[in-house]
């Protein structure tokens, strides 16, 4: 019996030692497996942005890695860029309330270049002005029909072509019906 109990000893070592060694392994795969990744902070801002929020307590660096991660669709349909470049301004100034979010837009000063920029715009008011050697006139079109189907894809003028000669036929066959019935009278 003595023997039987020693064995039994021995055999439970190895599953405590397997055991031990399981949860060594699974220790050292938590330690060399890469922590998740810290949100990118440039998105966090514009994803702010975006949805109106205050964009204020960011760093320069978070401000700078916003403006060159903005998406073209989200600069193009959003003012979200005038917004991160004031909350910019806001937090290098010390930051007014108001300005460093979406919910507060407030005028930026023109710069010395653009205010002489601005001053070189003619101001013609209702006159004609020649551009590119054409003479323009504000508020007039010049509409050439021809320009305009031109510039139509062409499934669109297959489509208007196949219209016009269905009604073509519908109007050639109503003519016809009426040909037939004064005759028949």
């Amino acid at each position: 019996m003595r023997t039987a109990a020693r064995h039994s000893r021995l055999a439970d070592r190895p599953a405590r030692s397997q055991g031990g060694l399981l949860a060594a392994g699974v220790l050292l795969l938590a330690l060399l497996a890469p922590t998740p990744a810290r949100a990118d902070v440039g998105a966090t801002i514009i994803q702010r942005c975006t949805h109106g929020q205050s964009l204020s307590g960011f760093s320069q660096q978070d401000y700078r890695r916003a403006l060159q991660e903005l998406p073209a669709e989200v600069e193009e349909y959003s003012d979200c860029a005038n917004l991160i470049r004031r909350a910019q301004l806001a937090a290098a100034g010390g930051g007014g309330a108001g300005s460093s979010g979406a919910e507060g837009a407030s005028a930026i000063a023109l710069s010395p270049s653009e205010r002489a920029a601005l001053g070189r715009v003619p101001h013609a008011g209702g006159a004609s002005l020649q551009v590119g050697g054409q003479l323009v006139r504000p508020g007039v079109v010049h509409a050439n029909i021809a320009s305009a189907l031109s510039s139509l894809p062409t499934p669109l003028l297959a489509t208007l072509a196949f219209l016009l000669a269905c009604a073509i036929a519908l109007a050639a066959n109503a003519i016809r019906d009426r040909v037939r019935a004064r005759r028949t009278r």
